[in-house]
């Protein structure tokens, strides 16, 4: 039980922003040329973990509801399963190197100007 009380606390303490995805646009705007290349990588990185999480959330919309069960514990699974699909995403990205992150960086560093630091 103290496990499941962590996790709602972790979720319900998850900034708005950061859950819809208006906290990456927010991340997005503040990369210019004075942006370091670490800046600049991990945006790109949590770019593409957004990215792949609302590619997982189409993929969930694809399969088709129950209409068995108790409909308190349906709403429980929805409440939990954006921040699965969040942890999903981020943990896909990780594991594959996050090449649409590669590519973005490489294509942003050249449009500002950035230079890597040895």
């Amino acid at each position: 039980m103290s496990m499941m009380t962590n996790s709602i606390n972790t979720y319900l303490n998850t900034p708005a922003a950061d859950i819809s995805g208006n906290g990456m646009s927010g991340k997005l705007k503040g990369v210019g040329s004075d942006s370091s290349a670490d800046e600049l990588k991990e945006v790109c990185k949590e770019f593409e973990s957004y990215f792949m999480e609302q590619v997982y959330k189409e993929m969930f919309k694809s399969v088709g509801k129950t209409e068995e069960g108790d409909s308190s514990l349906a709403n429980l699974v929805d409440y939990f399963k954006d921040g699965v699909i969040q942890t999903l995403a981020s943990q896909t990205t990780e594991q594959s190197g996050g090449p649409l992150a590669q590519q973005l960086y490489k294509q942003m560093k050249r449009n500002y100007g950035i230079v890597e630091e040895e």
